[in-house]
């Protein structure tokens, strides 16, 4: 059997939650016990039939390979943990089949703690963190890539299966409790290699004529090796992989397609290209192509016998891609004698389905969209013309300049009046009083120590929904609105009261989402009906589109945050999401610099905490979890991202007087990474995730010397588990042993918008026990 070589055209992946959440609905329902495992099993069959004829329908071909497999149940990253049965040691009891043994992995039970998450690479996107040692158990499971081109292979389609790399695996996961001193994943590399090439053994069985491996760790440096030493094991690892042969009646392995997504690959590329592997793709988006190694001819050289899968359509925002300057590209390499393939930039897993489903955006703007199936589009359009000459797009080609041209003029995107405040905008403006004033003015405050309290958001139930939904669609009017919220919020005040915590909030029931709440009442942004993205497990979001120059019209959160303190005699936060937040959960406008937009925003919400504390709120939360998130992978870009970064969140809280109390909540980051930028946020206090890490983060942050409030995460809210006094108890004193109790404050780890109400209130309840506890010496 002779080896057949990618199509002119392909995509990394595709959104997998189904174009109205069926994915979403489904997994909930079997956790909930209203469907079966095999009702749930035949929904997501049936997701992935729509994906498949849509991508083909979309333009990519039925053969070669071309359709990538990138469906997941949960998580990418758990799915190769399955794949490779690294079912970590404590896990050992959780029976069941492999799918549930899966979601206990991913949510945990009773018993289990769910094994951590955090972010994939500077994405909003979510992974559980693999936990290996020395005994970990590798055996090759690979039936669910077996289930799904079988299902592909009825239909017609030569699908390629899709599982993340041995290296970026390793490097992903964390060292298991009990590993011995020094060990690190990464020194199994060459028995999950050996597991990997039994993986593509049992593929190339089932017939699969390629396979698609995800190394992004290639692009970052960010992860426990450098650029260098990664891709030393890339080779070391491909050398094995790539070894077997793909030709013959019963090949030894499919054709192997390796990814480098998410960065610049441009100083590996060459190397790559020389791997015994038949195609290698590059974000050429984010990464570039290294000019001398074309000029010289070496790259060709490098790629003889090899294809580029070359990503120049942007697979992480949803503005229309430039399409004569990505085919300018295209031509660049195929005139240097590199066998090209047109790609997307990484999967599409973080873009909305179909632009076509959005009938409420401004027709303008959403002529400037591409959602994941105009992206699909694009990539075989740039395909016709890489194949046949640029005349046979010239007509595409044109009306995508129309378009552009359209989207730099129209009113709006540009104000005068907004440039000059930022430009305007200085030192001064970015400094609060010293920390020991602050520390001063705000024993007024008479917050004890541990002091307890919550990060924001309350349970949004079904009642909220309901009564949002009425409203928008106009069966109730504003005034039965605004009752309604404020008997709300009423409710959560008394709750809060009740259990005792320290520092209440609102419960946030007026808001939809903590980005989009906001986007709605600024001007420059736009929201979609059916945009959704999602962002882990079932946990879906709608990234609002910044397409202008950002204002605020007027207030946005103090009319519910002055009722909230009006009702009781314990301070209640105001709470506001900050503008790193902001920019990194919408889709954000690509036409300047992201430091700029990002001022912007930060003059606004300055507007509001001043509106805030007129109205007599003295503490005030700017929530920054994606601080870290958005930290750029290349090493040579961190220290510009982290200034314009920190300097929005000083922008936004410059200007609160000594006795306001700022806050801000990170999560799921790697702290140690960014701890002089956490510092220099300035903040009062800051709330961090921890609770699954088991306080990990307070090591740093020992040895850095932080010196302002800290309040590390004792309940994982991202887990139904309602954790007991004792454990809650034994996280808040692993904390003490390296927080001064003065700076120490016990909270969760994120808001409680997800969770249910019998679970929150019993969790909460045992917090604040806890914090009792640890006050008395108990």
């Amino acid at each position: 059997m002779t080896a057949a070589p990618l199509p002119h055209a392909t995509i990394l992946g595709y959104p997998r939650i189904g174009r109205r959440r069926e994915l979403k609905r489904a997994v909930e329902s079997f956790w909930a016990g209203r469907i079966t495992e095999a009702q749930l099993i035949e929904t997501a069959s049936e997701l992935r039939a729509a994906t498949r004829a849509r991508l083909v329908e979309l333009g990519l071909p039925a053969a070669g390979g071309a359709v990538p497999e990138s469906f997941s149940f949960y998580d990418q990253v758990l799915d190769a943990t399955l794949a490779l049965s690294a079912i970590p040691e404590r896990f050992a009891g959780a029976t069941g089949s492999d799918l549930g043994t899966y979601f206990t992995l991913a949510r945990g039970d009773e018993q289990h703690q769910p094994l951590e998450m955090t972010k994939w690479f500077d994405t909003n996107y979510h992974y559980s963190v693999p936990e290996i040692d020395e005994r970990t158990p590798f055996a090759a499971n690979p039936a669910q890539l077996l289930t799904q081109l079988a299902e592909a292979a009825e239909a017609g389609i030569e699908s390629r299966p899709v599982l993340v790399g041995p290296v970026t695996y390793l490097l992903l996961a964390k060292a298991a409790d009990g590993a011995a001193d020094g060990f690190d994943p990464v020194d199994r590399l060459d028995e999950v290699t050996a597991v990997y090439a039994e993986i593509l053994s049992a593929l190339a069985a089932a017939g699969a004529t390629w396979v698609q491996l995800d190394e992004p760790a290639l692009v970052s440096d960010s992860l426990r090796t450098s650029r260098e030493d990664t891709l030393a094991l890339v080779e070391r690892a491909y050398a094995v992989l790539g070894a077997a042969s793909t030709a013959g009646e019963a090949p030894a392995r499919p054709q192997i397609l390796i990814t480098a997504p998410y960065g610049d690959s441009s100083r590996a590329l060459a190397r790559l290209g020389a791997l015994p592997v038949e195609a290698v793709q590059a974000d050429l988006v984010r990464g570039t192509l290294p000019a001398a190694a074309l000029a010289d001819g070496s790259l060709a050289r490098a790629f003889a016998g090899t294809q580029l899968v070359a990503g120049v359509v942007d697979g992480r925002n949803i503005w229309r891609t430039d399409l004569r300057a990505a085919f300018a590209t295209l031509t660049t390499l195929a005139e240097a004698g590199v066998e090209t393939v047109v790609g997307t930039s990484n999967s599409l897993q973080h873009v909305p389905h179909d632009v076509a489903d959005e009938q409420k955006l401004d027709a303008r703007l959403k002529s400037w969209l591409a959602f994941a199936d105009q992206k699909v589009a694009q990539v075989a359009v740039l395909a016709r013309g890489l194949a046949e000459g640029a005349a046979s797009i010239e007509e595409d080609l044109a009306e995508v300049d129309r378009v552009l041209a359209d989207r730099a003029a129209a009113p709006g995107v540009r104000i005068d009046d907004i440039r000059s405040q930022v430009a305007a905008a200085g030192d001064a403006d970015r400094n609060r009083a010293s920390e020991e004033d602050r520390r001063e003015a705000q024993r007024g405050l008479g917050i004890p120590q541990l002091a307890t309290t919550t990060i924001g958001s309350f349970p949004q139930t079904g009642e909220i929904r309901k009564a949002r939904s009425a409203f928008v669609k106009g069966e109730i009017d504003e005034q039965a609105y605004e009752g309604f919220l404020e008997a709300e919020i009423e409710r959560v005040i008394r709750l809060q009261e009740e259990i005792g915590l320290d520092v209440l909030v609102h419960g946030e029931a007026e808001r939809n989402d903590m980005v989009q709440y906001f986007a709605e009442l600024l001007d420059g942004f736009a929201v979609t009906e059916h945009g959704w993205v999602q962002s882990y497990g079932s946990r879906a979001t709608r990234p609002s589109i910044l397409w202008g120059d950002v204002s605020r019209p007027a207030p946005m959160t103090v009319r519910w945050s002055a009722f909230a303190q009006s009702l009781t005699e314990r301070p209640v936060k105001g709470m506001l999401t900050g503008p790193v937040t902001i920019l990194a959960w919408s889709f954000v406008r690509d036409d300047q610099p992201l430091g700029d937009t990002a001022s912007q925003v930060a003059l606004a919400l300055r507007g509001e905490i001043a509106d805030l504390v007129d109205a007599g709120i003295t503490i005030v939360q700017v929530d920054e979890p994606a601080l870290r998130e958005l930290l750029p992978l290349d090493r040579e870009r961190q220290a510009a991202y982290l200034d314009w970064s920190v300097g929005s969140f000083r922008l936004a809280t410059g200007g609160a007087a000594p006795e306001v109390q700022i806050h801000t909540h990170l999560c799921y980051s790697e702290f140690g990474e960014i701890i002089d930028a956490v510092d220099g946020l300035d903040a009062d206090v800051t709330s961090i995730e921890a609770a699954r890490s088991r306080m990990d983060v307070v090591e740093p942050l020992g040895n850095h010397g932080y010196s302002r409030g800290i309040g590390p995460g004792v309940y994982d809210i991202h887990s139904p588990r309602v954790p007991g006094v004792d454990e809650q108890t034994e996280l808040i004193r692993i904390a003490a042993a390296r927080i001064p109790g003065e700076q120490l404050w016990v909270n969760p780890d994120c808001g409680l918008k997800t969770r249910g109400y019998d679970e929150t209130v019993a969790s909460l309840t045992n917090l604040v026990l806890a914090a009792k506890a640890v006050r008395a010496g108990a």
